[in-house]
């Protein structure tokens, strides 16, 4: 099913807007939403949750809950792509890599 490819953003805030009409609203343990982070390079904007550290009963940092994605929201098209959830470079790189590879 083709996707539905809105105007491209000029900004953050437009590229947040294009993500939170396409996908679910992230949510944190308690079932509030989590806040959303928006990373501007180049070519895109890497749109991102973000969640708390959480420790156990004892203090001892917990790591992240396993798996999910970042989105990024190309410049010139609007397009939206999900990529692994990876720091903020790596998931660049690979956005790039994918984007020049032949389809």
């Amino acid at each position: 099913m083709p996707q539905d490819i809105p105007a491209p953003p000029a900004t953050p805030d437009e590229a947040l807007a294009i993500v939170r009409s396409r996908y679910a609203e992230p949510t944190l343990a308690d079932g509030s939403p989590a806040p959303m982070q928006v990373e501007e390079f180049d070519i895109g904007y890497l749109v991102y949750a973000e969640y708390p550290d959480t420790t156990d009963d004892s203090g001892e940092p917990q790591p992240a809950p396993p798996g999910g994605a970042t989105i990024i929201v190309a410049k010139d098209t609007g397009e939206t792509v999900t990529v692994p959830n990876l720091p903020t470079d790596s998931a660049i790189a690979l956005y790039r890599q994918q984007r020049q590879s032949p389809a």
